[in-house]
């Protein structure tokens, strides 16, 4: 017996996908920043600038949401991802609670299509092997409450890391299942 995956990896431009929601790893002013962060931004227009600012910000490991604007997405979630210091600053705990608080969210909003990037894994620095093994524990522990839940990388290496990661975690007797989209 094998399960269908729900969970798709995909190398492009999270701002162009239509789905329900898009995940952004913002910083705590949810203003707008560097990598994907301001890519959203820009491609949100002037508009989410001005919504995320009634916010008032949000702390590391926590998620609100905002309308999606210029997107495609319907709507925005925003999460705040740990700074990697060494491991001992309890990231590991923050990343999940960042994954956590966003799918808690979606489903609150009766989201059934989310994509996300990989949170801290930029200019925040956390390692890109441990973070995708905490995306993916994620989203293997949510993928019964959505349709399509979507890792979407920057590059093709990092979506061959997710995919890896994937095999590694999803077993059936002693071999790997994975159903790519």
């Amino acid at each position: 017996m094998t399960t269908a995956l729900m969970i798709e990896i995909l190398t492009g431009d999270i701002t162009k996908l239509e789905v329900d929601a898009i995940v952004n790893a913002a910083n705590s002013t949810l203003l707008g920043g560097g990598g994907v962060d301001g890519a959203i931004h820009a491609a949100a227009g002037p508009l989410l600038h001005d919504y995320c600012r009634t916010l008032k910000g949000c702390r590391c490991g926590e998620a609100k949401l905002s309308p999606g604007f210029d997107v495609p997405a319907r709507r925005i979630i925003h999460t705040v991802g740990p700074v990697w210091k060494d491991g001992t600053h309890y990231e590991a705990a923050l990343l999940k609670a960042c994954y956590r608080s966003s799918f808690e969210l979606a489903l609150q909003y009766e989201v059934r299509t989310i994509a996300f990037p990989a949170i801290s894994t930029g200019a925040y620095g956390y390692p890109k092997q441990e973070a995708a093994e905490i995306a993916v524990a994620a989203m293997l522990e949510y993928q019964d409450r959505f349709e399509r839940i979507i890792a979407c990388c920057f590059s093709e290496r990092d979506a061959m890391l997710y995919l890896s990661t994937l095999q590694a975690m999803v077993t059936i007797g002693d071999r790997p299942q994975f159903i790519p989209r």
